[in-house]
């Protein structure tokens, strides 16, 4: 006798736009390919590569429809062909695959290659807010500009959720930190273990910060044009946000690089084992139901308000 599988609920576009666009649809629940895992999802992040999937502004192909959602923490319903290392009903958190798709539903299928077992004693809520963002930190400090103890860096974006996780990696790893912050996150960044933290609002970084090892750029725009003077000849600039003029890093004797995050189960591992030992913090914000999903995107627009630090959907119980 053949079993129905019920419907799973997820967040969909089958267009591009405001968050308006965004349905909580029933889908055919997903099965996990050679390679992959299903996961039956108890949290999943949103952040801002969501919102330019869902405006049609991701730098990747979206095939349309598509569920919402890359970062998630669940638990392993069932598993591919060819998966070890993983089991059927591990707690586990990472994200769903290259394309930054899939997470936010009940059931979601993800690359075991970019997911790893969830940290004792990190609760779903914290374990989804993490993955791409800290990972994005450990990369762009460790992976992109070669940091090493007692080199100085500068982090703009430093009270972001990308920033807040650039500044704790850095201290943990020795360098000297200076960051940009509003005024009313400089105690907050500096409590994350920045050495000088600059109110960019107040004044030119640049003025004041000279000679760093690296920018890692998480503003883009003018900031990032205007870091390459406070970079010693022979630095380097890195950007999550857009590719920087690589005529005006030739003029100051840099190099500039714009990077996509790369999600490993090894760097998993790694990020899980600091917050077991209390060297990362997580910062959540608003945590609100799968229904909410709009919601949650009107928040990353700044049409609607919400406090600092990720925002998570909560899914089932």
């Amino acid at each position: 006798m053949t079993v129905a599988v019920p419907p799973t609920k997820a967040c969909r576009i089958d267009r591009f736009g405001p968050p308006d666009v965004i349905t909580l649809a029933d889908i055919e629940r997903p099965a996990p390919a050679a390679g992959e895992i299903l996961v039956r999802v108890r949290a999943a992040g949103v952040g801002p590569w969501d919102a330019w999937i869902r405006s049609g502004k991701s730098a990747l192909p979206q095939p349309l429809p598509l569920t919402l959602g890359s970062d998630l923490s669940g638990i392993v319903a069932a598993i591919g062909p060819g998966v070890t290392g993983l089991r059927a009903g591990d707690a586990v958190f990472g994200v769903t695959n290259p394309n930054f798709t899939g997470a936010q539903a009940d059931y979601a299928v993800a690359r075991a290659g970019m997911i790893a077992l969830k940290p004792e004693g990190i609760d779903d809520i914290d374990a989804a807010s993490v993955p791409v963002v800290a990972v994005t930190a450990w990369q762009a400090l460790f992976g992109e500009a070669g940091l090493t103890r007692g080199q100085t860096v500068l982090i703009h974006g430093a009270a972001g959720n990308v920033g807040g996780y650039a500044v704790q990696l850095a201290r943990w790893a020795r360098l000297t930190v200076c960051a940009t912050a509003s005024a009313k996150d400089l105690d907050y960044v500096h409590g994350l273990g920045a050495h000088a933290v600059i109110d960019y609002r107040a004044g030119r970084f640049e003025d004041a910060v000279h000679g760093v090892d690296a920018v890692i750029d998480l503003v883009g725009g003018d900031t990032q044009a205007r870091s390459f003077s406070a970079l010693k000849r022979g630095g380097v600039l890195v950007s999550a946000v857009s590719l920087p003029d690589q005529a005006l890093a030739a003029r100051h004797g840099v190099t500039a690089r714009f990077f996509l995050v790369d999600v490993t189960t090894e760097r998993l591992v790694r990020i899980g084992e600091m917050l077991q030992q209390g060297i990362l913090r997580t910062d959540v914000g608003a945590v609100l139901p799968l229904a909410a999903a709009r919601s949650a995107h009107a928040m990353l627009e700044g049409t609607r308000p919400h406090p600092r630090g990720k925002i998570v959907l909560r899914i089932g119980d």
